[in-house]
């Protein structure tokens, strides 16, 4: 049966795909790493977060309304990731209710994809 989660896609429309990537790689700070060679040829980008990796894909079909589906990032310092989202000119919705220890907010990348950062 399951023993982990290896990684996790998020996908973008072609016309967010370089945003997306600045998103993830800049302003969130995670490391990009290279993609197998058979797969650059279809765009996007991977991330290594941790022992997980964050892929980011491109979809052309892409025109999904928006959602409570999201990727959680742990931070060590909350404050600092939400100046970091709101200087790159991201919406911040700070969540007043704290999830089993967890402080958060939340904002949304580009491609419009729900984003929560939160700190223990």
């Amino acid at each position: 049966m399951v023993q982990a989660i290896d990684h996790v896609q998020v996908t973008c429309p072609p016309s967010k795909e370089a945003a997306c990537i600045a998103f993830y790689r800049d302003v969130l700070g995670l490391a990009e790493i290279e993609k197998p060679e058979a797969l650059k040829a279809r765009g996007g980008a991977w991330f290594q977060v941790g022992a997980l990796q964050l892929h980011l894909g491109v979809d052309p079909e892409q025109e999904t309304p928006p959602s409570k589906r999201h990727v959680c990032f742990l931070v060590d310092d909350l404050a600092a990731a939400e100046a970091a989202v709101r200087d790159a000119g991201f919406e911040v919705k700070p969540e007043p209710v704290d999830a089993f220890g967890l402080r958060r907010f939340f904002t949304r990348d580009p491609a419009g994809t729900r984003i929560e950062v939160g700190a223990r």
